[in-house]
């Protein structure tokens, strides 16, 4: 019986709340305490995508490549002790571990989830803080008001709510969230296929450097922004890269618009090296040859000046 109580003891010790914890080498590697990590590279369905027999899912299987999670950044505010997530992916378990055990373990999940709109890459991991799971206790969710009102009055999303798993922050379309004193997030809406909700963009600012996140948007020449210039505003940019050319699946691609990585690059092309340099294509379809971790069409890519997010990646803003 004595030993039970032991146990009992020993037990309830290790479930208390753990104290924060900062990864070192994080640390001692980037000397930042403000940065982004990018924790997700590929489409909506992932890498290797479900049902494809595909010489690029292949690839995965044959062992030459590694599983690429669903497109997410991570943004690591280590003065406030603070995390968040870009985007809450069908890989949130795996991607909200790696911000824990790599950079920062603050007794939270995450300390917010900033979404971009209602497709199943983007949203969907929300799932994992219900009941069912972790049923977590008010993790606060950004999101437009179209986003909002879908998870308020759509189940399972709205039992979220209802058992307050999630606390619904709302945002608005360039209005800024400040989440320290140097640290602000803004909202910019964009193009896209909104059968659910609406779709944006973000602007990250940090204390020195500002990044932009646009997973999702159909074609440049329809937002009523020039990329170009919005590029050339900050100092990294993590732009769609769904598809590298047309005809690359076997139906119709206009039906489903992303801008072609070919089509980006051929826009900034007259552009000079610094401006070329702050892109990372992000979001890669399965069918996409440059989500493979070496691919000809890449390394001719990265020649031109441009650049590909790699998980695991960090970006200081400090």
């Amino acid at each position: 019986m004595r030993f039970f109580f032991v146990f009992i003891f020993i037990t309830a010790l290790s479930c208390k709340d753990k104290t924060t914890h900062v990864n070192s080498d994080i640390l001692q590697s980037m000397n930042s305490n403000q940065y982004i990590t990018v924790l997700g590279i590929a489409q909506d369905a992932g890498y290797p995508q479900i049902n494809c027999d595909k010489s690029c899912c292949e690839a995965f299987y044959n062992a030459n490549e590694d599983k690429k999670w669903v497109s997410c950044l991570g943004l690591v505010d280590l003065d406030n002790k603070k995390k968040y997530v870009f985007d809450a992916t069908p890989d949130f378990t795996e991607q909200s571990q790696f911000l824990k055990t790599k950079h920062l373990d603050n007794g939270n999940i995450v300390d917010g989830v900033f979404l971009t709109h209602a497709h199943i890459g983007h949203y969907t991991g929300l799932m994992y803080l219900g009941l069912e799971a972790m049923g977590a206790n008010r993790v606060p969710i950004y999101a437009m008001p179209k986003m909002k009102r879908y998870l308020e009055t759509n189940g399972p999303w709205s039992q979220l709510v209802e058992k307050d798993n999630i606390d619904l922050k709302p945002l608005k379309h360039d209005s800024i969230i400040s989440l320290s004193d140097n640290l602000k997030v803004t909202p910019f809406l964009v193009p896209h296929r909104d059968e659910y909700s609406e779709t944006v963009g973000y602007k990250i600012e940090g204390k020195k450097k500002t990044a932009i996140f646009i997973p999702d948007i159909n074609k440049w020449h329809v937002w009523d922004r020039n990329i170009i210039e919005e590029v050339k505003r900050v100092d990294y940019a993590f732009l769609d890269a769904s598809f590298f050319r047309d005809g690359e699946l076997e139906r119709d691609m206009s039906k489903i618009p992303h801008p072609f990585t070919s089509e980006t690059t051929t826009l900034f092309e007259n552009e000079d090296l610094k401006t070329k340099n702050k892109i990372y294509f992000i979001h890669f379809n399965h069918t996409n040859p440059t989500i493979l971790d070496t691919h000809p069409l890449k390394d001719s890519i990265q020649n031109l000046g441009f650049n590909f997010a790699k998980q695991g990646q960090v970006f200081r803003l400090d």
